[in-house]
């Protein structure tokens, strides 16, 4: 049996957005089964140390990108439903490693598809974190034309999240630019929602920001591969940069 966590958080429940890139590793495509243990494990491992409650949203940008799709003359609509799908598959990969390693964990899926995931329901959801189990929003909204971004704004508000942790791929917070191609772009240790919004800042797209700002909702942009950031981050370290 293992001890009760100790430690306070900074927010009791918080929301975090696993990049579909993220999953690929190295590989730039697919499933890297070492990288998802490895953000299984992270999860567990603050679990284990505090008393938090963790919901999940999962792109699917290593599997299919429907603004791909769309640019090669796919209806946008159907190439969207595709991408939708691509996070079902990236929540099945992170449900089954983390209960392998002993997290229970529910898979909601806004797309019906019972044989492998619940269908999201509010409640049920909260209920889930309640129990202390780790829940993963998968499929989106359900709708063509809203990104996961949305999805993580808007499942943060319906599950009443303090915050939500934004984990990006190789990027340890917001820059004024692209720091891959400009070496004077500076990093933002906080900024603004309307900030964001007006300076082009890459955060979230403008539906999801004008929804966190709307609910005082704060975002935290970090390194996803960074060494135990999201357990600094809840225990009030200032990592990567701060939105609100």
């Amino acid at each position: 049996m293992t001890d009760a966590p100790t430690t306070a958080p900074r927010w009791s429940r918080v929301l975090i957005k696993l990049s579909g890139e993220a999953f690929a590793g190295d590989q730039g495509f697919g499933i890297d089964g070492g990288i998802v243990a490895q953000l299984a494990q992270s999860i567990i491992d603050v679990k284990a140390e505090m008393d938090v409650d963790i919901a999940i949203v999962v792109g699917g940008g290593n599997i299919w990108r429907g603004m791909t799709g769309a640019g090669a003359g796919m209806d946008r609509a159907q190439a969207d439903y595709m991408g939708m799908l691509a996070t079902v598959m990236n929540a099945l990969a992170l449900q089954e490693t983390l209960e392998r390693l002993g997290q229970p964990t529910r898979v909601q899926s806004a797309i019906h598809m019972s044989q492998v995931a619940e269908p999201y329901i509010r409640r049920r959801a909260i209920r889930h974190l309640e129990k202390g189990r780790v829940v993963i929003f998968a499929g989106g909204t359900g709708n063509p034309f809203f990104t996961t971004d949305t999805t993580s704004a808007l499942r943060a508000v319906e599950i009443e999240a303090g915050a939500i942790l934004m984990g990006k791929n190789g990027t340890d917070g917001v820059y004024t630019d692209d720091p891959r191609t400009n070496p004077d772009a500076e990093k933002l240790d906080t900024v603004t929602y309307i900030d964001v919004i007006n300076r082009g800042l890459k955060v979230m797209d403008t539906t999801a920001i004008t929804l966190c700002m709307e609910n005082d909702l704060p975002i935290v942009v970090f390194d996803l591969m960074g060494d135990r950031l999201i357990s600094r981050i809840l225990r009030g370290e200032a990592i990567g940069t701060l939105v609100s």
